[in-house]
């Protein structure tokens, strides 16, 4: 099966050797998206509600590019540095995937990319 790489200038630039997703068949792979504003690729600054957002606009540009939608995702992982901020992560993923709501793990590291507090990847099938 050929894989294609998705890319995007509505999502930040990949600041390492990945790309910002890969289509394998019906199955796109979204790599992790911290909240990096992809005009200036400086970190979103403001409350945790701002940095959520900005991920989740950064996930939904990079299914658009593939050809679908956060509404295709079938799995989301969540990296967190700080778990008490999962209640506003519950909340706004509810405004970008509606139901039925993908499966999902939420991770508790230690730290993330350029100081992020969260980082979130997917995956999308798309039919």
């Amino acid at each position: 099966m050929a894989k294609t790489s998705i890319q995007t200038d509505r999502a930040p630039q990949a600041i390492g050797t990945y790309s910002q997703a890969v289509r394998a068949g019906d199955t796109v792979y979204v790599s992790g998206q911290i909240p990096l504003d992809p005009l200036t690729m400086q970190m979103v600054s403001g409350d945790i509600d701002a940095e959520i957002r900005r991920v989740f606009e950064n996930l939904a540009a990079v299914a658009a590019a593939a050809g679908g939608s956060l509404a295709d995702a079938v799995k989301v992982t969540v990296f967190l540095t700080d778990l008490t901020h999962f209640a506003r992560v519950n909340e706004i993923m509810a405004q970008y995937c509606p139901q039925p709501f993908p499966a999902r793990a939420a991770v508790g590291v230690a730290q993330l990319p350029r100081g992020a507090r969260v980082e979130v990847e997917c995956i999308l099938h798309l039919a």
